[in-house]
């Protein structure tokens, strides 16, 4: 956001006599929630867009009242990008390719300066113009907004993300290494879920219909 970065040159809290960033955030899963969370606490106005209206009605009771929620549609997102200074895609489609939520002529309607930080990146993106960078080279510009399209964010704090990744997944991994794969899919069924290809055949039918390959049931 800050101007040599290309940004508009706005602090996302505001100071006193002077408006705050507006940050518009698209998905209201885990990073989305979060995203709200510390744009809120930052003092920015925030809106965070969903088509589950479950989950917009819980964040709209736990976060702050600078967080507006809105029902997500083509027309909602293209009017609130308009003024925002920070947009941040957080859709995720589970085993499958993220759609494309923010279209390229979107753009021409946005201030420029404006930043667009897609987390949705490892799973294609969700805006048309969205393209990987890396932390070495992390922005690009098309029509005059920033992209900021880092794959693996984390990787930038890799002591944290990886202690983090660690406390979640290692109950996991002790309980395959106890029963088995199979075995441990039998007792636990979120880790049924999780499992994509079994002896060369796709099982998980958002990946196969993404890469259109047959879809056989897993059968334990």
């Amino acid at each position: 956001l800050e101007k040599p970065q290309g940004g508009k040159g706005v602090v996302l809290g505001g100071v006193p006599g002077v408006k705050p960033a507006e940050v518009v955030i698209i998905g209201a899963g885990v990073v989305g929630h979060n995203a709200a969370q510390m744009a809120a606490g930052l003092g920015a106005r925030v809106k965070i867009l969903d088509v589950n209206l479950n989950r917009l009605r819980y964040l709209s009771e736990i976060l702050p009242s600078n967080v507006e929620t809105l029902y997500s549609t083509e027309m909602s997102i293209a009017e609130s990008i308009k003024t925002a200074d920070l947009v941040i895609g957080a859709t995720l489609l589970v085993g499958a390719k993220a759609p494309h939520l923010v279209k390229r002529e979107m753009l021409k309607e946005m201030v420029p300066g404006t930043v667009m930080i897609d987390v949705s990146v490892d799973q294609g993106g969700c805006f048309e113009t969205t393209h990987p960078t890396t932390h070495a080279h992390p922005t690009y510009e098309v029509d005059g907004i920033v992209h900021y399209c880092v794959a693996n964010i984390p990787g930038a704090v890799p002591v944290t993300s990886t202690r983090a990744l660690t406390n979640s997944t290692l109950p996991y991994v002790i309980r395959l290494a106890e029963n088995g794969w199979a075995g441990a899919c039998k007792q636990f069924p979120d880790l049924r879920s999780g499992v994509n290809i079994v002896k060369g055949e796709v099982v998980f039918k958002n990946v196969a219909d993404s890469l259109d390959l047959p879809y056989v049931e897993l059968n334990l």
